[in-house]
């Protein structure tokens, strides 16, 4: 997709510090993050965000999930920390390219914003 960040992460012409990939997916630290862990889990596929997923994304979203939480262990996060989607600009989504924050390390607040 022209333009966005996350797939030129994806097609390796921008470098992230990269956590996990694997086929269908790719996991790297944010560069701005909000807690001692911020790591972000995308599809390699282009889906700018959750409501414009589809039925046949759901093997892919599923994937996202299951390796969120590969990288929270990975991370030591011991079963702590928060996996957050934002859906839509006012919902604080600011790349239009669907990713999961896994965030911890430290104390989470409720509500979140």
């Amino acid at each position: 997709m022209p333009d966005c960040i996350f797939c030129e992460v994806v097609s390796q012409n921008l470098s992230a510090a990269i956590v996990e990939e694997s086929n269908h997916a790719i996991a790297f630290r944010d560069i701005s993050p909000q807690a001692p862990t911020h790591v972000l889990v995308i599809p390699k596929k282009h889906i700018s965000s959750l409501d414009k997923a589809s039925e046949q994304d759901c093997q892919l979203l599923g994937e996202l999930l299951l390796m969120a939480n590969r990288v929270a262990v990975n991370q030591n996060l011991d079963s702590n920390y928060r996996i957050v989607i934002n859906n839509g600009s006012k919902a604080g989504q600011s790349v239009f390219h669907i990713h999961l924050h896994v965030l911890g390390g430290r104390p989470m607040q409720w509500p979140p914003g």
